[in-house]
């Protein structure tokens, strides 16, 4: 098996400027790959599309198969791990959102249906699309390797094609236009969230931030996610917590100062609460463990 180890950062000569984008295959990433050379992982996304064979990929604490046609999304900083089989073929593709570019309406639309791809982890292709997707991925592989006057321009154009296709397969839960106000106060909560949960953990440090009421917020959040904010915010940091877990030899006191938790106590109460067991139990049984979805 050829093992890929957080990978999010593009490989080799052939990037974009300012490395905003990489494109491989997954046989010459596997040949040519050094795992140790990364560098920044904070800022790019990754999917992986298996076009042959299969292998099996663990994102944070989830664990599954990936077959023929599958999709993986993986989110700048996600730790995880995707193990290839040898016959096993298809692309790897790395970009940063300012890649894309937001210079129109249709942009900002695309950033909408990334958000909904990367929450999913992974999609399997619909046969009535195989066929130009492989299309426009070939004229992204050749134009990349060209090295072109002009070769990010057309490589964004490519990619957003590409997108477009993937975005057509995601059923949309909400019609876009009706619900633009309440997707946009989601996205800025899930943004500032991300920001910031090490060290805001109630509810109303948001709304205040957003300018609304917590009551509203939670009600907002929770029309559309089906959980309130207040869930989210707990299950952002309990995620981290796990991921300090499994990926850090470290114990429980460093963890919960690192997250913002200057009492121990309040930490493991927090911990247990939120998870169902106790941190010591959870490292203990690590390997078999699944965490919950939550919105990014």
């Amino acid at each position: 098996m050829k093992h890929l180890h957080e990978y999010l950062q593009p490989i080799g000569k052939k990037v974009t400027e300012n490395n905003s984008f990489s494109l491989h295959t997954i046989q010459s990433f596997c040949n040519e790959r050094q795992v140790d050379n990364f560098n920044d992982i904070n800022n790019h996304f990754a999917i992986i599309w298996i076009t042959k064979g299969n292998g099996n990929y663990r994102t944070d604490l989830y664990l599954d198969n990936a077959d023929n046609n599958c999709l993986l999304f993986i989110k700048p900083g996600q730790l995880h791990t995707v193990c290839f089989n040898s016959t096993t073929e298809g692309y790897i593709f790395s970009f940063c959102k300012s890649f894309l570019g937001i210079e129109d309406h249709d942009s900002e639309l695309l950033l909408r249906s990334l958000s909904q791809m990367f929450n999913m982890q992974f999609l399997l292709l619909a046969n009535d699309t195989l066929a130009e997707m492989h299309n426009i991925t070939k004229q992204m592989v050749k134009e990349y390797n060209d090295l072109n006057l002009y070769r990010a321009e057309i490589l964004r154009r490519y990619f957003k094609i590409f997108l477009i296709y993937v975005s057509r397969q995601i059923e949309e839960p909400q019609p876009v236009a009706k619900h633009s106000r309440n997707i946009d106060l989601l996205q800025s909560f899930v943004a500032l969230l991300e920001q910031n949960f090490k060290s805001q953990k109630m509810v109303a440090d948001y709304a205040d931030q957003l300018a609304v009421t917590p009551n509203y917020l939670n009600e907002v959040i929770k029309k559309i996610t089906g959980y309130p904010a207040g869930y989210h915010i707990r299950q952002r940091v309990a995620l981290e917590a796990k991921r300090k877990a499994v990926y850090a030899d470290v114990g429980m006191k460093e963890v919960a100062y690192e997250l913002g938790f200057f009492d121990l106590a309040h930490f493991s109460k927090f911990f247990k609460n939120t998870t169902g067991m106790s941190f010591s139990d959870f490292k203990r049984n690590r390997i078999n463990l699944t965490s919950p979805m939550i919105i990014n």
